[in-house]
């Protein structure tokens, strides 16, 4: 079940940090998502998405700043940087790159939790879906709660999956270009990762029990873009 509860991502190289932050998250309601690397971290808020992310910057493979940089040319998403490095000049130096607030290890959790909360409510906004709810007595997608169905059975979705399914439905029977669905899902720096997409469709079609070949749902215009299907239209 796709849950309005705020994601968080967490990349950190330690594991003692992020196993200790993930259980702190969760027991405030947070869902989270965990990467060590830069690399990682990068691949799954481009697939899954997140409301916030917490970003170390002593990394094994890429420098947490050199990531920052690389985000803020395509995503808004807040990002508190949780480091040792504590120097006023560091310090300076993340916020003017994009960083919406600098937290130095040793931290206080009850402290990063407040800083949290704050960042949550000046950045998540509530966004009324012109459809309230799509159900063809298979698939039941409740727009307003964020939930997807299939077979009456709760689905479980990553951001970027709801976001994409949510997308075609509210477009139903109307084709959507491939630059329109990177931009929309990932901005405009992202043209031409096609790849993106088609590794997030394959997700969203496995989980749907949909076949590519002859689908129910979802239909690929090759080199062109998507279409989800009326019922109407499906075998």
């Amino acid at each position: 079940m796709t849950s309005s509860a705020p994601q968080i991502l967490m990349i950190d190289d330690e594991p003692q940090i992020r196993k200790f932050l993930e259980i702190a998250l969760r027991a405030q309601g947070y869902k989270t998502l965990l990467a060590e690397t830069a690399q990682q971290g990068l691949e799954t808020l481009v697939l899954q998405g997140a409301d916030l992310v917490i970003l170390d910057l002593g990394l094994p493979d890429l420098d947490g700043a050199e990531l920052l940089q690389q985000l803020r040319e395509w995503s808004q998403v807040p990002v508190i940087v949780l480091s040792v490095r504590n120097s006023e000049q560091e310090k300076v130096k993340l916020l003017d790159m994009g960083a919406n607030d600098y937290v130095t290890k040793p931290f206080s959790v009850q402290e990063l939790m407040a800083r949290i909360r704050v960042m949550l409510r000046s950045t998540i906004r509530t966004v009324t879906p012109e459809m309230a709810v799509y159900d063809d007595g298979q698939l039941k997608i409740d727009f307003a709660q964020h939930q997807v169905f299939l077979q009456q059975q709760p689905l479980a979705l990553s951001r970027k999956e709801y976001q994409l399914l949510s997308l075609l439905v509210q477009h139903c029977g109307q084709l959507i270009t491939q630059p329109h669905l990177l931009e929309v899902l990932w901005g405009p720096s992202h043209q031409q990762d096609t790849h993106y997409l088609r590794i997030l469709v394959a997700k969203l079609r496995a989980k749907l029990q949909d076949d590519a070949i002859h689908p129910r749902y979802i239909m690929t215009e090759p080199g062109v873009g998507l279409r989800f299907l009326r019922q109407d239209e499906t075998p």
